[in-house]
């Protein structure tokens, strides 16, 4: 089976732990369901955060969906000036049935502007 990364990014409108988990949450929720992917096929996910973002890491809300057995991290995204404020951004690897062309990103509220030319 072979193994894909898929994209996709989230704009928080607020550091809120409980908004945090709820714009995670969605944001991985879409990318399986763009996808067709279920949990058993899920290799690893990451994620990083602005740094204006602390509330709590997206691993948490991941595992708040069911995700306890995927490895999953966090790191901080580069704090590049005049960058995109409060985005969560991730990159899942998964057994996925399709060529790389087809694999669906999914960029989500405000995140939609990062990259325009895949966002779902």
């Amino acid at each position: 089976m072979p193994v894909r990364a898929v994209r996709g990014a989230t704009q928080l409108d607020a550091d809120d732990r409980e908004h945090l988990h709820e714009r995670t949450g969605e944001l991985v929720r879409a990318v399986l369901a763009e996808n067709g992917v279920g949990t058993d096929a899920l290799i690893s996910v990451f994620f990083t955060c602005t740094p204006d973002l602390t509330s709590d890491f997206p691993a948490a809300a991941a595992r708040r969906l069911g995700l306890g057995d995927v490895p999953l991290m966090c790191a901080v995204e580069v704090d590049v000036p005049g960058a995109l404020p409060r985005v969560v951004r991730l990159m899942a690897h998964a057994e996925l049935e399709v060529p790389r062309a087809e694999v669906r990103h999914v960029y989500l509220h405000g995140a939609r502007a990062l990259r325009r030319d895949i966002a779902q």
